[in-house]
């Protein structure tokens, strides 16, 4: 799968993106098919702690899916971000082999 990081208002460092790398990988152990990974973060500028928003479009064949997360950090967005489209790539998977049966 290919994996695109893009960081809007600072710049990402190694560690994070060997962190997302590490978290997507994941998902291709549930569906194979995965073309590619775009995530987009970003930091809002407010005063509010939890400012950091993490979103990541996945593209799979005939459809893309999305999850935006906003939290503290990074990690935990993309953590929880991972969490959400690991479900919605199982009951994708469950839709599609229930269509075949």
């Amino acid at each position: 799968m290919k994996i695109n990081v893009q960081s809007v208002n600072f710049t990402a460092d190694q560690k994070l993106v060997d962190f997302i790398q590490k978290k997507l990988d994941k998902l291709e152990s549930h569906y194979d098919n995965v073309i590619h990974a775009d995530i987009y973060l970003k930091v809002e500028n407010t005063s509010d702690k939890e400012n950091k928003i993490s979103e990541i479009l996945l593209s799979i064949p005939g459809d893309e899916l999305i999850c935006k997360k906003k939290g503290r950090r990074f990690e935990i967005g993309v953590d929880e971000c991972v969490s959400s489209l690991e479900r919605q790539l199982q009951k994708r998977k469950r839709k599609f082999s229930a269509q075949v049966a």
